[in-house]
């Protein structure tokens, strides 16, 4: 693999139904509310989006998202990222228990000019930002859900 190319993966657990889940995960303009991380979105086109994301490094990552597949009865999502993040990201909804298991997958090329040349100093940096980006993500999601789950029982 190349230095400026990423694979990750990750799972988590909320506890709300896997319907509610994946609306939230589709609405590419509202992840702001609720991934500290992604710091603005901009509806582009009626299933794209485009997404400006900081974590603790001082960069902004910049890329439009694009859905290819946003099948609720598989309960797949996938996009295309062009920018400075280009590859592909997708999500996995299931039922697990009372709530829903998400699997995120993301295969990468960093495009950014100033990544791409300090690689090899900024590889174990990147992966460290995102690991944190993807507690956080988990976390504001469910925060975000569960005040879905109390508005209901009000």
């Amino acid at each position: 693999m190349a230095l400026n190319s990423y694979r990750f993966r990750s799972v988590w657990l909320v506890d709300a139904p896997p319907g509610e889940t994946f609306d939230v995960l589709a609405d590419l303009a509202g992840y702001p509310r609720w991934w500290p991380e992604v710091r603005e979105a901009r509806q582009v086109a009626d299933r794209a989006a485009e997404l400006r994301c900081r974590s603790l490094l001082p960069y902004d990552l910049v890329f439009e998202t694009w859905h290819n597949a946003n099948d609720p009865e598989q309960g797949l999502l996938r996009a295309d990222l062009v920018g400075d993040l280009e590859g592909t990201a997708s999500w996995r909804v299931g039922s697990e228990g009372a709530g829903t298991r998400l699997v995120y997958e993301q295969e990468v090329e960093v495009r950014k000019t100033l990544l791409r040349r300090i690689a090899l100093i900024s590889r174990p940096l990147l992966k460290a930002n995102h690991e944190l980006m993807m507690r956080h993500g988990q976390h504001g999601l469910r925060v975000y859900l569960a005040g879905f789950q109390a508005a209901r029982r009000a």
